[in-house]
């Protein structure tokens, strides 16, 4: 049976399969957009026309899914609602659109896109399952090339100004006074401040959790079983109707934790500017280790 919290996040490969197998007239098509990029090579657009899903649109995390970075704002700022929109266009989005977000790296730079269109009110939104290895897995078709859409016409409502962001945020202040769950999805050595390959200074957010992304994961990129998701966060307190706000490096990677805490019905707020940004304001304590000794 089909966990109805599970699949307003996330899609399997067979599930995408069956929807795109109908008439392509069909407006209910899911619109598939591909986010490939990582820390070491930010520019997924090569691998995408090397290969991707029948249809999708390349989405360049760093130019349209991010505002300007600098120390003040972060590595990846959250972009201006009307510049998503414009990005939205492009992509093809129409309103009333349904969208499937991919990668190759189990949704971790997937989410991002997830994250900001249901942030900007749209409601259907979900992350291929597994991603480009899971739609390898179940056999789907890929094709190559460029992809240039029709251009779309959808309304952000955020955008529009007819609504409030759909999902919560954070700032530094508010983060620094959080007094519910802090969970910092980054691995556990840049959590324990052993090491730090970006950011201006090694450590965590005092009084935060480390909950690396990757263990929101099975070996084959898929996410975990929706009950073992559950014990992870709640043995770090992640519960239903808890107060949960989540970082990471520069807010891209907590989005997939969001999102996984969205698949078992625990709401999280995003706190966008992330390490890179509390890291590089002096005045913000920085802790280490596993028991936050904190250093300035």
């Amino acid at each position: 049976m089909t966990d109805p919290t599970r699949a307003r996040v996330l899609v399997t490969a067979a599930e995408l399969a069956d929807e795109l197998g109908g008439d392509p007239a069909d407006h209910a098509q899911p619109v598939l957009l591909d986010v490939r990029w990582s820390l070491a090579q930010p520019d997924g657009r090569d691998a995408f026309e090397h290969g991707h899903l029948p249809g999708a649109v390349f989405v360049d995390l760093e130019s349209e899914l991010a505002g300007q970075p600098s120390p003040t704002a972060g590595r990846h700022p959250l972009p201006e609602p009307a510049d998503l929109q414009a990005a939205a266009r492009r992509w093809g989005l129409r309103d009333g659109a349904r969208v499937v977000v991919y990668d190759d790296v189990g949704g971790t730079s997937a989410a991002r896109a997830w994250w900001l269109l249901r942030w900007s009110g749209l409601p259907d939104v979900r992350i291929l399952d597994g991603g480009l290895a899971g739609w390898r897995t179940a056999r789907g078709p890929l094709e190559a090339g460029p992809a240039t859409p029709e251009p779309g016409d959808v309304v952000l409502p955020l955008a529009a100004g007819t609504a409030p962001p759909a999902m919560p945020t954070t700032d530094a202040d508010g983060v620094a006074s959080w007094t519910g769950v802090l969970l910092d999805a980054r691995a556990g050595e840049r959590y324990r401040g052993e090491r730090e390959p970006v950011d201006p200074r090694a450590g965590h957010v005092p009084g935060a959790r480390s909950a690396p992304t990757t263990e929101n994961l099975a070996v084959s990129g898929a996410f975990r079983p929706p009950g073992l998701l559950r014990e992870r966060f709640a043995a770090l307190g992640a519960i239903p109707g808890s107060d949960v706000a989540v970082y990471c490096g520069s807010g891209v990677t907590a989005a997939h934790e969001i999102a996984a805490l969205a698949s078992v019905g625990v709401d999280a707020a995003l706190y966008p500017g992330s390490w890179s940004q509390w890291s590089a304001d002096p005045g913000r304590p920085a802790a280490t280790g596993e028991q936050s000794r904190q250093t300035h």
